[in-house]
């Protein structure tokens, strides 16, 4: 039976499929940059949660965690922050998947020994 090791998991991969559709259900499609950040981006959050659900390993959620730290930074590197809908929605998303991503490598023992390690 498949079980999940991590909450956040699910979703950060919830938040992936938001984001994928983001574009059409807030109706910033027509954005040039902003529309395929947010499907480029979405399906690779889709990809590193499953793979995360999957076979779960620390790298996706540092991969989840780099995702959420481009979505922050990226209306102001695309230049879309003029375009509200697209700018929240990408700082909102990118910040929770950051906080669950950093959440599950702080708490997980497995994913955390070498912070625990470092630290003493």
């Amino acid at each position: 039976m498949f079980q999940v090791k991590h909450w956040q998991d699910p979703v950060n991969g919830a938040l992936g499929a938001w984001l994928l559709l983001s574009p059409w259900i807030l109706g910033y499609n027509g954005d040039a940059a902003a529309m395929p950040n947010a499907v480029i981006v979405g399906v690779a959050l889709i990809a590193a949660a499953l793979g995360a659900m999957l076979l779960p390993r620390a790298w996706e959620e540092w991969t989840e965690a780099a995702l959420g730290l481009w979505l922050m930074a990226s209306p102001w590197v695309l230049r879309f922050n003029g375009n509200a809908d697209a700018m929240l929605t990408a700082v909102v998303t990118g910040l929770v998947v950051l906080v669950l991503a950093a959440w599950t490598l702080l708490t997980d023992e497995e994913y955390s020994r070498w912070w625990h390690r470092a630290a003493h």
